[in-house]
């Protein structure tokens, strides 16, 4: 029997959290500062924690052992990250917390219809309902 640690929706409450977190921080962190800057300084601290948590764990791979469509798709989502993390202050610099991290998980809206257009996944229609609401959440939750 699986314990509660090894689901996968234990390890996205977490994700959220640390998400909310994250805007928070960010907002406070990109006030005195550029942006582009911050997101260069969160950027750094990630790869170190990501670095010490490989080596202490153990879970270093060879690059030889990635395959070219493993390798495309890495760089492909690291680029997208960057870009979605240099929006992200940029908008945190400009707007409120409360509103711009509400509009930045329309991803979740995004991902579904990727989901379903791109991976051939199924949603039901108690999960579209889902997706429709945290859009329309979204939406008024950027509203003036």
């Amino acid at each position: 029997m699986a314990t509660f640690t090894s689901s996968w929706q234990f390890w996205a409450l977490l994700a959220a959290i640390f998400a909310a977190m994250t805007a928070i921080f960010a907002k406070v962190g990109v006030s005195e500062i550029n942006s582009n800057f911050a997101t260069f300084i969160r950027t750094i601290v990630v790869v170190l924690a990501l670095a010490a948590l490989i080596w202490m764990t153990g879970e270093y791979q060879s690059l030889s052992s990635l395959s070219g469509k493993t390798g495309l798709f890495l760089v492909l989502s690291g680029l997208a990250t960057g870009a979605s993390w240099l929006c992200y202050f940029k908008a945190l610099k400009i707007g409120n917390a409360s509103q711009v991290a509400p509009v930045d998980k329309l991803s979740v809206v995004f991902v579904a219809v990727m989901g379903v257009l791109f991976l051939g996944e199924t949603l039901s229609l108690t999960g579209w309902a889902g997706i429709g609401f945290i859009a329309l959440g979204a939406v008024l939750v950027g509203l003036p």
